[in-house]
């Protein structure tokens, strides 16, 4: 059935994983509309749970995920390079960063510049310091860079990284199942397979209608102070058709032409907004105080990263970094596929640092000119905190930042497109890559029916709109309470992710042997060595001598000492005293090589390679 209707719709994907996925965002959207009080309150209840009794569980997943990819980058493995047939990378830096940063948060960036740094001056989350105080703005700075610097990375760096991998080494369809294969094989075609993909897609749509409804949050009360436009339902459901309307054009364009052009521009604007804050506020107070951010941000960053809020018990923790982890993490399906094939040709050494140093230095700046402007704004004329903490209006907390500086009317303006364009970017990407999850593979020769794609950009779109306007709540809690549900499945794939990474990577590059050395006789003190000598034991010594010295040869010949890399068939490795007497080769004569020389390609790496 599933098949002949995928025909008669004319469309070029698997029926199970994309009617499943569309039949299943359908049921949601339905339900919602029918009983949105209802929908509401049952996140709100499920979200409340999650945040109070595996809140812990979120904050230690994200930094085993950090610790794993600097591990993994610095080990042997990370001079494997990500395709194939090691080519080199298919973008160039500055282009692949634009594309990294676009799909990844500048969303993000824009929404939450100004609010979280003066959030978080007005109300120290540890509580331990006085409100609006120097000390509170260090606070503030250091949990801001946590939340949006190398953690934020993490997440979209792990699932990355594995897509990568099993893409273009393994070259698996750019389906989450893939991810399985070394624990399920074949069976990633199967009907666990099918759920998994299905699963991932649903919430995936949900991470993306999250990042869409901030954004159409932020848009409408940047129009409300520009031209009185209310901020209602009717206007945010305006809002997202039209964007919808536009990530559409782009996605029929396709990824050089459409996502790469405006990603290029984001980037370009970005900086542009980012230079006029600078120039036209206290210039070296923001140059100063972003350089100390970095050194904040080094200095706080290893007791958050595990902080709990224990003792304080305060349940900052949960509106704020429980909220962040559990919503970027549902970006990962979709960011990683996205990265991974912007990567392609990369070493996992270059991806790792690259989409962690490079992103996340440009959110440090970023973070670092915002939040010391506003805290110099507020301590200089006030009003800031009032606007965006005592008025709850943290979608426009950007506009009421703006409106210090000159020309705020066109700024402010100039920042609603800025705003609209990177989510635009992010729904056209997000289509791209779950029209690959869907039909299972990533060719530019098979392109799929444009109404095709058209169907998740419109998914999306109508998900933040019910999210937003049917639950019964404030639009920016609904929200929260959603995507803190949707992500907790996600957190535990990524502990998968780890797993399948490392396992993958024995079975391709081979296991290390245990390094054997030389071994060493007894050496007794000779006082001691003497008596034992004298009694009748002629294995008592006082002298040092090598028993057993590691050495092997190649099955051409060549002298090996303590080789490291595995060998698939290991009998091919023979001791060196044992074909010296079985083919009459005095060995002694032959020019010994270094252990590194088992990397080489007539030493024990080419015994490997052969079989």
């Amino acid at each position: 059935m599933l098949e002949k209707l995928h025909d008669a719709f004319r469309l070029r994907t698997s029926p199970t994983v994309f009617f499943g996925s569309i039949g299943l965002t359908v049921l949601f959207v339905a339900v919602t509309l029918m009983f949105g009080d209802g929908v509401g309150l049952a996140f709100g209840h499920a979200s409340t749970w999650i945040k109070t009794n595996l809140g812990w569980f979120y904050i230690l997943g994200v930094s085993v995920f950090l610790i794993f990819l600097i591990f993994v980058a610095m080990t042997r493995f990370g001079r494997v390079r990500l395709s194939p047939k090691d080519e080199a990378p298919e973008h160039s830096f500055l282009a692949w960063f634009a594309m990294l940063f676009a799909a990844g948060i500048g969303t993000i960036l824009m929404f939450w510049g100004v609010a979280e740094p003066i959030s978080h001056m007005a109300n120290p989350p540890m509580q331990d310091v006085q409100p609006g105080s120097p000390e509170a703005a260090r606070e503030a700075m250091g949990f801001t860079l946590y939340h949006f610097g190398l953690h934020t990375w993490t997440i979209f760096a792990l699932p990355s990284l594995a897509f990568a991998y099993f893409i273009h080494k393994r070259n698996l369809p750019p389906r989450v199942s893939s991810l399985f294969y070394p624990l399920l094989k074949d069976r990633i075609h199967g009907p666990i397979g099918k759920a998994i993909d299905i699963g991932s897609i649903v919430g995936t749509i949900f991470g993306v209608a999250v990042s869409i409804g901030l954004g159409t949050l932020q848009i409408n009360s940047g129009m409300n102070q520009l031209f009185g436009i209310s901020e209602s339902a009717l206007s945010q459901v305006l809002i997202i058709a039209v964007v919808t309307l536009v990530a559409f054009i782009s996605v029929s364009r396709g990824l050089d032409k459409g996502v790469k052009l405006l990603s290029n521009a984001n980037i370009v604007a970005a900086v542009s907004l980012l230079v006029f804050v600078v120039v036209f506020g206290p210039t070296l107070t923001l140059l100063k105080g972003t350089v100390e951010s970095v050194g904040i941000y080094m200095d706080t960053l290893p007791g958050l990263m595990f902080w709990n809020d224990t003792f304080g018990n305060t349940g900052w923790q949960d509106g704020w970094t429980v909220f962040y982890w559990a919503w970027t993490i549902t970006w990962s399906p979709f960011v990683g596929i996205f990265i991974a094939k912007i990567s392609r040709g990369r070493s996992i050494r270059e991806f790792v640092f690259g989409v962690l140093a490079a992103p996340v230095t440009f959110s440090v700046i970023w973070f670092g000119i915002f939040g010391m402007a506003s805290f110099q704004i507020e301590w200089t004329n006030g009003g800031l905190v009032k606007a965006v903490v005592e008025d709850e209006n943290i979608p426009g907390s950007l506009f009421a930042f703006l409106s210090h500086y000159p020309a705020a009317t066109f700024m402010s303006g100039f920042a609603i497109l800025l705003v609209a364009t990177f989510f635009v970017t992010s729904m056209d990407s997000a289509a791209l890559v779950l029209d690959a999850m869907g039909r299972g593979y990533d060719d530019d020769a098979y392109l799929t029916p444009l109404h095709q794609r058209a169907i998740w950009v419109l998914s999306v779109g109508a998900i933040a709109a019910v999210v937003l306007t049917a639950t019964g709540e404030q639009g920016l809690s609904a929200l929260q309470n959603v995507i803190t549900v949707v992500g907790l499945p996600f957190f535990v794939l990524g502990y998968v992710m780890i797993w399948a990474i490392m396992r993958a990577l024995r079975e391709d590059a081979g296991e290390l042997l245990p390094l054997e050395t030389k071994r060493w006789r007894q050496v007794l003190a000779p006082e001691e060595a003497s008596r034992r000598r004298e009694a009748g034991d002629d294995d008592a010594y006082d002298t040092p001598e090598v028993e057993h010295d590691p050495t092997y040869t190649t099955g051409e010949g060549r002298i090996v000492s303590a080789p490291e890399l595995h060998s698939y068939h290991r009998t091919e490795l023979e001791r060196a005293e044992k074909v010296e007497d079985e083919v009459g080769v005095d060995l002694t004569e032959m020019p010994e090589t270094s252990g590194s020389d088992s990397d080489s390609d007539d030493g024990v790496g080419a015994v490997g390679k052969g079989n």
